[in-house]
């Protein structure tokens, strides 16, 4: 099936069109992982990780918008706020984690998903249906978590 309405991506898991916008931000941290597979890595390391966020709908409200975009890089930059220029080995909340890649996907999900159920965002938090948090490590490595918001 293809989107006849620009702006419109297919969402192969629905077999259905939704509207997605995508903002950007960075932060920059030191870490170490626990682990024999994670090499040098195991010890502290700093790492620049490129954060994006894709908020879905599948129709745009009255404005012809998903989300007001500059709301969404407000709530993007609150969330990474306290990573930024910090030891996550120290935050409390992580210290017995890995802080992957993988695992700051999903971090960030969760607090950009509370601003979103609280209207957040600019418009009714139950009208987005998921978003995509995506963390690059590098220009040629990234993960992402994507999710729903609500049970279907």
């Amino acid at each position: 099936m293809l989107c006849q309405s620009p702006g419109s991506v297919h969402d192969a898991k629905k077999g259905a069109c939704v509207y997605a916008v995508e903002v950007s931000d960075h932060v920059m941290v030191a870490h170490s992982f626990r682990g024999e597979v994670f090499g040098p890595a195991q010890r502290l390391h700093g790492a620049t990780f490129v954060v994006s966020a894709a908020f879905m709908a599948d129709t745009l409200d009255a404005n012809g918008i998903v989300v007001d975009i500059g709301r969404a890089i407000d709530v993007l930059h609150r969330v990474l706020a306290p990573l930024n220029y910090r030891n996550l080995d120290e935050i409390e909340a992580f210290k017995s984690i890995n802080t992957t890649t993988e695992f700051l996907t999903k971090h960030v999900f969760e607090g950009l998903a509370a601003a979103v159920k609280s209207g957040g965002l600019g418009r009714d938090g139950k009208e987005i249906s998921a978003i995509r948090v995506t963390v690059a490590e590098s220009p040629t490595a990234r993960a992402w978590y994507e999710g729903t918001l609500w049970q279907q």
